[in-house]
């Protein structure tokens, strides 16, 4: 039966950071020099969201006919996907002053695309689903391409454009064959369907197929991959960072949900597919990046290499999994977030902004500070024990332990012991190659206080009052959407 009079309660965030995001339009349209103050007012906005959203959370809750739903597991990543966006403003204020790119537009594009994200992560329906993505990814399509006069970051804009198209046309096609042999788009009436039959249709596990396809080369999962080292490379590095971390989470969360929910009881037609993306990304993530010289594609491979790892915990295709997923992607987000604030710190007076690995010979004797908040990054991305990193990465092969997917917990391992290499590589590089010349000051107090926090995070996330919040979080939030 139609719903007359939707239930707006649980939705207030979305609606709320909409309007604001076409308020912020006009302040940025109609008054002159109001990037500063477009900026902080988005940031300002993305916080009131988190609080409308966390004020909205509590038991399962649909709206929308179903089409729209709100758990503790939406709470979870949604929190991670607006704090991600309101860092990724704050970070982008200072590099696009000295770029002499300053411009509000950076700002609106952000809060958009975290209203698509915020749709992605409670989508309950393959049409909620879509529309989500597209908002999201148009925005991001434009933010790609943000530095109009720069061939690279054309080019970035137009292959994500091109490819972006492509994944969703291929996403399409799977939900039309998945509404043609199930007859529904709700995940709901999807589920209950599919319960009901002793074998699910051909034509539904065809189709689970190409929305699985669809939504990989969202997360950058091999073998719909190829886009990331590119985009990454030729976008302004607050994009990269922005890219790296909050479309992630709210793709990797649509996905737990597309699969739990409405396809949970064909776990045997798509773990195979989940096995086969997560060891092939960790293999090429840790192999491919070994060869990088410049640090953004460095750091587009390692995200490519992590997303394998997060897609351990769905394999499992348990509570216990789910959890590990949700703490990997919290962690990821303090690791690369701290990552990038100290890439962008990283700048010469005559030539800007730098980004090859050999440019930070010496970094240890130039910039002590500089160089141990980048190792700490770089040993916890590697996995090194007792740093964040580390327990990410346990928190996921356990579960896949206790599955019973010895040989898939033993490649994680081997993958993880060969990506540790070029992460140590960078460490080297900045303590014991020759120095080269300094860096300028990093001089905004938000990105060292960003740097600071992360970095302090990272360390003390073995302390059981810094973990146990997330820890217990992540495991109700699972419990929310495995039951």
């Amino acid at each position: 039966m139609t719903e007359l009079f939707p239930n707006l309660a649980i939705a207030y965030g979305e609606i709320f950071l909409a309007v604001g995001a076409m308020a912020l339009l006009m302040v940025g349209v109609f008054k002159k020099d109001s990037v500063n103050a477009v900026s902080w007012l988005a940031v300002i906005m993305m916080v009131v969201t988190l609080f409308l959203t966390v004020q909205s959370s509590g038991t399962q809750s649909f709206t929308f006919n179903n089409m729209f739903v709100a758990d503790g597991f939406t709470t979870f990543m949604k929190i991670l996907v607006l704090v991600a966006s309101a860092l990724a403003v704050i970070m982008s204020r200072e590099f696009f002053k000295l770029e002499g790119d300053d411009r509000f537009e950076f700002p609106v594009l952000v809060t958009l695309s975290a209203v698509g994200m915020m749709v992605m992560v409670s989508a309950n329906d393959l049409m909620t689903l879509y529309m989500g993505i597209e908002l999201q990814s148009l925005a991001l399509y434009v933010l790609a391409a943000f530095k109009r006069d720069s061939e690279r970051s054309t080019e970035a804009g137009l292959k994500y454009f091109v490819l972006g198209a492509l994944s969703s046309g291929i996403l399409l096609y799977g939900c039309s064959l998945v509404y043609g042999f199930i007859g529904s788009t709700n995940f709901t009436s999807i589920a209950a369907a599919i319960s009901n039959l002793d074998h699910a249709p051909i034509g539904a596990i065809v189709g689970l197929v190409f929305v699985l396809a669809g939504l990989a080369f969202k997360v950058s999962a091999v073998p719909f991959h190829m886009w990331t080292p590119d985009v990454y490379e030729g976008s302004q590095t607050p994009v990269t960072a922005f890219f790296a971390v909050a479309p992630k989470v709210a793709a990797l969360a649509l996905l737990a949900r597309t699969l739990y929910v409405p396809f949970g009881d064909m776990s045997g037609s798509w773990q195979q597919v989940i096995i086969f993306m997560s060891v092939a990304s960790m293999i090429l993530g840790s192999f491919a990046a070994i060869m990088q010289t410049n640090i953004k594609r460095l750091m587009a491979y390692s995200s490519i290499g992590h997303i394998g790892f997060a897609l351990l915990g769905l394999v499992a295709g348990n509570s216990e999994g789910l959890r590990g997923v949700m703490i990997y992607m919290a962690i990821y987000l303090v690791m690369n977030v701290g990552t990038f604030v100290c890439i962008m710190s990283m700048r010469r007076k005559e030539d800007g902004m730098v980004e090859e690995i050999s440019d930070l010979s010496g970094l240890g004797r130039n910039h002590p500070a500089l160089a141990l908040a980048i190792s700490i990054f770089m040993f916890s991305l590697a996995g090194i024990p007792p740093l964040a990193g580390f327990f990410a990465k346990w928190y996921v092969v356990i579960p896949v332990v206790n599955a019973g997917y010895f040989t898939l917990a033993t490649i994680a391992v081997l993958a993880s012991v060969v990506g540790a290499y070029y992460y140590i590589r960078i460490v080297k590089v900045m303590y014991f190659d020759d120095p080269v010349e300094g860096f300028v000051e990093q001089k905004s107090y938000p990105m060292k206080i960003i740097a600071t926090v992360a970095a302090l995070l990272v360390i003390a996330f073995i302390i059981p009052q810094i973990s146990s919040p997330i820890l217990d979080s992540a495991a109700m939030a699972a419990e929310n959407l495995s039951q």
